[in-house]
């Protein structure tokens, strides 16, 4: 499975797990079908990968993706944007189908662009 990570989105996925988990902890991505741009990005930090994930090494960097997931996430580039307003992931991804009505923004559905916005707990 190749997945693209842009190194500010490697530093974010670095402090969620220090931040949210022990030694040895990973980051969790699973995609669904459904949302703006036909897909549904979730993540959490996990101590170790569920039965049946992937697991995706990107510089020491544990990635555990769910099975369903990997064929949907492979050829994926995964940015990170901070603003004044939102922290968020950034996903593009070339399977992902352009799905969108008139209620997404235009330039993200053209280039399957996906936010996952972490609001702080």
């Amino acid at each position: 499975m190749k997945l693209a990570i842009s190194l500010p989105a490697e530093n974010f996925i670095r402090r969620m797990i220090r931040f949210n988990g022990a030694a040895g902890s990973g980051f969790r991505l699973v995609v669904s079908p459904g949302g703006c741009s036909g897909m549904n990005y979730e993540f959490s930090v996990e101590k170790a990968p569920l039965p049946g994930d992937v697991v995706v090494m990107h510089n020491d960097l544990s990635l555990f993706v769910s099975a369903e997931s990997a064929p949907l996430l492979d050829g994926a580039t995964i940015g990170f944007e901070d603003s004044m307003t939102q922290t968020r992931l950034v996903f593009i991804n070339p399977n992902v189908a352009q799905t969108c009505g008139g209620a997404c923004s235009s330039s993200a559905a053209a280039a399957n662009v996906v936010s996952v916005v972490r609001t702080p707990v």
